[in-house]
């Protein structure tokens, strides 16, 4: 069973139809949507400050979701996917993104609509990805605009399986 736990005063808030693998961990001041995923060993640790989620957002496995203490906190907007093994911290990222595996997004990043943050990909802090675009590198950096059309698709497979392989697991 997944680990849910109050933090100063705050209990997580789950929307209907989500999936929290059994060793994945939820503490604090967190929001999320309906058909979301958090996947094994996740960690949302919405003790410091909160991390609202919306609806259709998968967090795949060994990814991290913090913030800064009075500083900063995460809002992830709907039809996101996090990759594997990523770290989100302090940022907010709007509708249709794909963060992918090992990416890293610092404090106050802000991440456009229908933008690919590369897997690997370093976004340091305060950095504004513009919508439709992709990010790559150390530092990430945008390598080119995304054809809207090619990624919104691409952004709605991957959070239409991940729905699905949720179902696999039962409720």
């Amino acid at each position: 069973m997944a680990l849910i736990k109050s933090a100063r005063g705050f209990t997580p808030v789950f929307g209907e139809d989500c999936f929290l693998a059994d060793n994945c961990t939820v503490t604090g001041d967190v929001i999320m949507g309906s058909l979301c995923s958090v996947w094994f060993n996740a960690v949302l640790r919405g003790d410091v400050n909160s991390i609202r989620i919306g609806n259709r957002v998968n967090i795949q496995d060994n990814s991290m979701v913090h913030c800064t203490y009075g500083k900063t906190t995460v809002n992830i907007g709907n039809n996101v996917s996090i990759g594997h093994n990523v770290i989100v911290h302090g940022a907010d990222i709007e509708d249709n993104v794909l963060v992918g595996m090992g990416a890293i997004l610092m404090d106050n990043v802000f991440v456009g609509t229908g933008s690919v943050v590369a897997a690997g990909a370093v976004v340091t802090e305060g950095t504004r990805i513009e919508p439709y675009s992709v990010y790559a590198g150390v530092p990430a950096r945008m390598i080119k605009k995304a054809d809207r059309e090619k990624h919104l698709e691409m952004i709605e497979r991957i959070a239409r399986n991940y729905i699905r392989y949720a179902g696999w697991y039962g409720k």
